[in-house]
């Protein structure tokens, strides 16, 4: 019998699935009957429990799985022989009339869309450019001997200065009264580098060792505590210790410490270009790549599945949960996370899904073996033993899934940007890194 496929709305379509009473009552009974082998039940030996006490304990649910079971297999062969693109799982509702001996059943679902690409030479992308110069390898030397400083006490006549690390105590006070996390006894921080509050920093600079000072200080209307954003507060400072920071010279001795193999600042320069090129490079992809999703969305027209959007909206309130229960909030895994409110990030991610695919498959783009090869050595030269990373991914089908993804990203953005009316830009360096920090 020829399936006949109704259309509600856009994507949305219903097909009626009849099951014969007779094949469900002939399942349910050989089920019923297996389990009885193996069934127990007070004053009874296992497998000699009646037909009819084992009916009428089980006999709901079997019928209820073979009822599934039999509607899955029909939905299937119906969907199969209409030619049917299902997305997502079907609402199953069954109908009040059926014909003689037969259960109906209406399955009402969504398809997967036509997606239809416009003209990529219509589409405008800008790609981005970037280059490690030589002051980039002197702000990272630079880093690297402050991740290596020491510090020595400064003497008792020394004030405090840019760079000093000052051990301090201070309270706060707003109207005369107290807040909370205005007060703290011991407390440390480096002078000029950004760990305070720019008035607070240029207080404490010229005090000495056992001075105290008192001073206003206007919080941001933006600061991150509520409570005292946009409020002056008066400081009362003493400083406890002031130590003078020292920073280990650019020499042999210092790449030798960092394992550098030509342990010369000549190896040490060059070890550091490589990997900033390597950032670079990410960076740039990355930023280049959401250019061009953005654009090849923007040539594209196809309906969205309401069933993968929403679908993709309650991954993504799990993704939330899981990211609240690694940051230790307690019950995370019953937070009340409303999926709608994930629902335009979703829709994009469906959307942007499915024209990917499309793309790929009508251009050949999947991602071949050597492809896979490649990407996998190039994430592997970052780290010290690149060949054990190289077989981490290689014999984990879950990471070699995650490699294949970007790998087809890469084929895509390569191939729209060969096909669309692009503008070349040049980002410093410093404005590259940045962005998504």
């Amino acid at each position: 019998m020829a399936v006949t496929v109704e259309t509600l709305e856009k994507l949305e379509r219903r097909i009626t699935l009849h099951v014969a009473a007779a094949d469900i009552n002939s399942e349910v009974e050989a089920r019923l009957k297996k389990l009885a082998r193996t069934v127990k039940a007070d004053g009874f030996r296992p497998g000699k429990v009646p037909m009819n006490v084992v009916a009428q304990r089980y006999g709901y649910s079997v019928q209820y799985e073979v009822v599934n079971d039999k509607l899955g297999q029909a939905f299937n062969s119906a969907a199969n022989e209409a030619n049917l693109r299902v997305a997502g799982m079907p609402r199953i509702e069954q109908k009040n009339e059926a014909p003689e001996g037969q259960m109906a059943f209406d399955a009402t679902f969504e398809v997967y869309p036509e997606v239809k690409i416009g003209d990529l030479a219509t589409a405008e992308v800008e790609r981005v450019s970037s280059e490690v110069t030589e002051e980039a390898i002197d702000k990272t030397v630079e880093i690297l001997r402050k991740q290596r400083r020491s510090f020595a006490q400064r003497a008792a006549a020394d004030v405090a200065q840019a760079g000093d690390r000052i051990t301090i105590d201070f309270e706060g006070k707003i109207d005369g009264e107290p807040f909370a996390g205005g007060k703290a006894e011991g407390f440390q921080f480096l002078i000029g580098e950004g760990q305070m509050l720019e008035q607070f920093d240029a207080a404490v600079r010229g005090m000495k060792a056992g001075e105290s000072k008192t001073f206003p200080l206007q919080f941001p209307e933006d600061y991150h505590g509520k409570d005292v954003a946009g409020k002056e507060a008066d400081f009362l400072v003493t400083v406890k210790k002031i130590e003078a920071q020292h920073l280990p010279e650019v020499n042999e001795a210092f790449a030798k410490s960092l394992g550098i193999k030509e342990a010369t600042v000549e190896g040490l320069r060059a070890d550091i270009k490589k990997n900033l090129e390597r950032e670079v490079k990410f960076r740039v992809l990355a930023r280049n790549k959401g250019a061009v999703m953005d654009a090849l969305v923007a040539v594209s027209e196809l309906d969205v599945p309401n069933v993968l959007v929403q679908g993709e909206a309650e991954r993504m309130v799990g993704q939330a949960r899981e990211d609240l229960k690694k940051r230790g909030v307690k019950d995370a895994d019953k937070a009340e996370i409303p999926a709608d409110i994930f629902k335009p990030q979703a829709e994009r991610r469906v959307r942007l899904g499915l024209v990917v695919a499309e793309l790929v498959r009508a251009n050949n783009l999947q991602a071949k073996p050597a492809q896979l090869q490649a990407h996998i050595e190039e994430l592997s030269q970052s780290y010290e033993k690149p060949a054990e990373v190289m077989r981490w991914y290689l014999t984990d089908r879950e990471r070699m899934a995650e490699v294949e993804a970007v790998v087809v990203e890469n084929n895509v953005t390569e191939f729209v940007l060969a096909n669309a009316k692009v503008t070349d830009k040049a980002l410093p360096f410093d404005e590259l890194m940045a962005q998504g920090n």
